[in-house]
C-alpha cells in the first residue's frame, strides 16, 4: 500500500533542492545578468516573497480570534494573569541562559583572535534603536487600528486581551461574539493549511534565492563566528530546552523536538517568528497537545518578545568583535550585555534582520565599534535562519511548561505520533 508523502517531507526535499540550486547559481552563474536579473531577483524573490507574505497575512486575524478564544476559555482574568507573569518570566529566564551560554562559549573558544581586519570594510548603518521608556510607553496602542495594520504583536496582543476582557465581563453579548470568534479561529486555521499546501514551492524559491545571493563559500573566512553562533544555538536548543522540558514539563525532548519538524523548517526558510506563528500555533496545539486557552497567549507573546537566538548571536558577535578590535571587556561590560540583550528582547520584532538592530544598541552600551557588524553581515542571514528555528523552539517549550504548570496540556495527544499530522486540503467540488 503506498503511503501519501507528507507536507513537511515534501517541504524538507524542496528545502534540499533549494539549498543545492542556489548554491550552484552561486558557484557557477553568479555573473550571468540573465541568470540574476530573471531567476535570482525574478522569480526566486517574486515567489519566495509572495509565499512570506502569505504567511504574514495569516498573522494577525489568527492570533486576534485566538487570543480571544484563549481568553474566553480561561474564563478567570485571576488565571489569564498568572499564565501572563509564568510565559513572561521563563521567557526573560531562557532568553538571560541563552546570552550566558553564548559568552561562556565564546570566551572560551576565542572566536576572532588573530583575524585580518580590513579596514573600512564596511559602510554598516544601523537604525537608531528606540529608547526603552518608548518601548513600554508603546505596548499600549494609541490607535488599535493603526496597530492591526502594521502587524504591532505587542500592541495587538494588549488590545485583544483587554478587548477579551471586555467581553467575559459582558455576559451574554460577550459570549455570542466569543462564538463567532471559535468559528473565526476555525476557518483560520484550515486557512493555514491552505496555505500550507504551497509551502514546498514556496520553501524553494526562498532557499534558492538565499543562497545564490550567500553562497556557502562565504561562510569560510567567517568559519569560527559561524561555528561558535551555530555550537551555542543547538546546545541552548537541544541541552536547556531539553533539560527545562523533561524537568519543568515532564515532556519527552526528543517527541517535542520530532514534532515541532514542521514549525523549524517554516521558521528556517522565513527567518521570521512572526511570519512562523500560524505555523507554531498549529504544530503547539494539534500535536503537542497544548490548550488553544494558553497557547493562543504565550505563542504570539513569544514571538514578539523571546529572542534566545538573536541574544546568542548578540553574546558571540560582541567577544568576536572584541577580539578583532583588541578590545578588552570587564567583567561589567559583560553584565551589561546579559541586561541589554533581555531588555532590548522585548521591544524588538520577530522579523527578518531585526538582531542587528539590537546588536547596535549593544555595542553602542559597551563602547565597541558598530562598524564591526559589517564583518558579520555576510553570513548573518544564513545565522538568522538558524535563530529564528531556536526562537519558536523556545516559545513552544516555554508554552508546554505554562500549559503543564496550569494542567492544560493532553498526553495522549503529545505521545501520538499521528495527532496533528498536516495532510493536504481537498478542495470541495461540484458533482
Amino acid at each position: 500500500m503506498n503511503k501519501k508523502m507528507s507536507i513537511t517531507t515534501k517541504i524538507m526535499i524542496a528545502m534540499c533542492i533549494g539549498l543545492a540550486t542556489g548554491s550552484l547559481i552561486n558557484a557557477f552563474a553568479h555573473d550571468i545578468s540573465f541568470v540574476q536579473t530573471y531567476l535570482v531577483n525574478g522569480l526566486f524573490h517574486v515567489v519566495g516573497a509572495a509565499f512570506v507574505n502569505s504567511l504574514k497575512m495569516l498573522v494577525v486575524p489568527l492570533v486576534t480570534f485566538s487570543l480571544i478564544c484563549g481568553v474566553c476559555g480561561i474564563g478567570d482574568v485571576a488565571v489569564l494573569g498568572r499564565v501572563g507573569i509564568k510565559a513572561f518570566a521563563l521567557y526573560i529566564l531562557t532568553t538571560a541562559m541563552a546570552i550566558t551560554l553564548a559568552l561562556i562559549v565564546a570566551l572560551f573558544i576565542a572566536p576572532g583572535e588573530g583575524f585580518e581586519q580590513a579596514a573600512g570594510s564596511s559602510d554598516f548603518t544601523p537604525k537608531p534603536a528606540p529608547p526603552l521608556t518608548e518601548v513600554f510607553i508603546n505596548i499600549v496602542p494609541s490607535n488599535p487600528v493603526n496597530a492591526f495594520a502594521e502587524g504591532n504583536m505587542l500592541q495587538i496582543i494588549f488590545f485583544v486581551i483587554l478587548f477579551a476582557i471586555a467581553m467575559l465581563m459582558t455576559g451574554d453579548i460577550g459570549r455570542q461574539l466569543a462564538d463567532t470568534a471559535e468559528k473565526l479561529n476555525e476557518v483560520m486555521m484550515k486557512v493555514v493549511t491552505l496555505v500550507m499546501d504551497f509551502a514546498p514551492i514556496g520553501v524553494f524559491f526562498l532557499m534558492a534565492k538565499t543562497f545564490s545571493l550567500q553562497g556557502i563559500g562565504l561562510i569560510l573566512p567567517m568559519i569560527g563566528y559561524f561555528s561558535v553562533v551555530i555550537l551555542c544555538l543547538l546546545l541552548h536548543a537541544f541541552g536547556t530546552f531539553s533539560v527545562l522540558l523533561a524537568l519543568l514539563a515532564k515532556l519527552n525532548p526528543l517527541v517535542f523536538m520530532q514534532k515541532m519538524r514542521p514549525a523549524h523548517i517554516f521558521a528556517f526558510s522565513t527567518a521570521s517568528s512572526n511570519a512562523t506563528i500560524p505555523v507554531t500555533l498549529q504544530v503547539v496545539e494539534q500535536r503537542l497537545g497544548v490548550d488553544n486557552s494558553t497557547a493562543a497567549f504565550t505563542v504570539p507573546l513569544g514571538a514578539t518578545i523571546n529572542m534566545d537566538g538573536t541574544a546568542i548571536m548578540q553574546g558571540v558577535a560582541t567577544v568576536f568583535i572584541a577580539n578583532v578590535y583588541a578590545i578588552d571587556l570587564g567583567i561589567m561590560d559583560y553584565m551589561t550585555i546579559v541586561g541589554m540583550s533581555i531588555l532590548a528582547s522585548i521591544g524588538t520584532a520577530g522579523v527578518p534582520g531585526v538582531g542587528l538592530i539590537m546588536l547596535a544598541m549593544v555595542f553602542n552600551q559597551v563602547g565597541l565599534p558598530v562598524e564591526g557588524i559589517g564583518l558579520i553581515l555576510g553570513v548573518d542571514r544564513i545565522l538568522d535562519m538558524v535563530r529564528t528555528a531556536v526562537n519558536i523552539t523556545g516559545d513552544a517549550t516555554v508554552t508546554c511548561i505554562v500549559a503543564r504548570t496550569e494542567n492544560k496540556i493532553d498526553d495522549q495527544i503529545f505521545q501520538d505520533p499521528d495527532a496533528g499530522v498536516i495532510t493536504e486540503v481537498e478542495l470541495p467540488h461540484k458533482v
